[in-house]
């Protein structure tokens, strides 16, 4: 489990960000996979997800997931909030303590908010489609409507690919440039090859929504050494398939 060195300063806060290592799933799911849209044995997911849940707290409640398909579509959990079966979004925002909230990943990024005065969290999965239609903005807007102030919050962008790693076509750029020119800083070309810079676009999107601070967990997902699994990793590799890593956050 990795976690943020600022975030861990929070004392009514747990959060981490958990790789491949650790878990019972087997084969190219090895072994700490999280993802129920995997093709990998449902019983093992669960197993995965209890121990990351133990791993937060024993206080933990089950952790909360969403059924992820690349939006700008949140949800709120307040106490009122009756929780159903992995509703369609991307993010999570919730006042509740001992509830778990996570988001899953392979190469997207996952960012975690923390509102310190106001004590309300997000996670948020951010894939270049969530960022690109602005998931990050509209999940701040939301917090500072129900009382969250910038100056308050603290939001880590975590392990993600990089952008030596993240080649991309030319109408996806093409697609960034048409909706603000100055979005050209975050491709480069390297050997004839376009790449893209996820984090470096996501953390624009945090700092131009007044975030003050700002984390960034400059952790390849791509690279094997890092042991995340890895949805690009993977294509390369023929595997078929993939495990999700989890982002996990929690007030208590």
């Amino acid at each position: 489990m990795i976690k943020s060195k600022i975030l861990s300063r929070k004392k009514d806060l747990k959060h981490g960000f958990f790789n491949s290592v650790g878990g019972k799933s087997k084969d190219i799911y090895k072994s700490l996979n999280c993802g129920f849209g995997s093709k990998d044995k449902k019983l093992n997911v669960k197993k995965n997800l209890e121990i990351v849940r133990k791993k937060i707290s024993n206080q933990a409640k089950n952790i909360f997931l969403l059924h992820q398909l690349h939006s700008n579509k949140f949800i709120y959990i307040n106490k009122k909030y009756r929780i159903k079966k992995r509703p369609k979004a991307d993010a999570i925002i919730t006042n509740q303590k001992y509830l778990p909230i996570a988001v899953l990943t392979a190469d997207c990024a996952p960012v975690l908010i923390y509102d310190n005065n106001s004590k309300m969290i997000a996670a948020i999965h951010a894939g270049w489609k969530g960022a690109f239609k602005d998931i990050v903005k509209k999940v701040i807007k939301f917090m500072i409507k129900k009382g969250c102030s910038v100056e308050n919050m603290t939001a880590v962008i975590g392990p993600s690919i990089s952008q030596k790693n993240y080649e991309v076509k030319e109408d996806f750029k093409k697609k960034f440039i048409k909706k603000d020119r100055n979005n050209l800083k975050y491709f480069k070309i390297s050997k004839k090859k376009l790449y893209f810079d996820l984090t470096k676009y996501i953390y624009s999107s945090l700092k131009t929504n007044e975030v003050k601070y700002v984390d960034v967990l400059k952790i390849d997902t791509y690279d094997a050494k890092n042991k995340f699994f890895s949805a690009r990793r993977a294509i390369k590799l023929k595997h078929g398939d993939y495990g999700r890593n989890i982002s996990i956050i929690m007030l208590n």
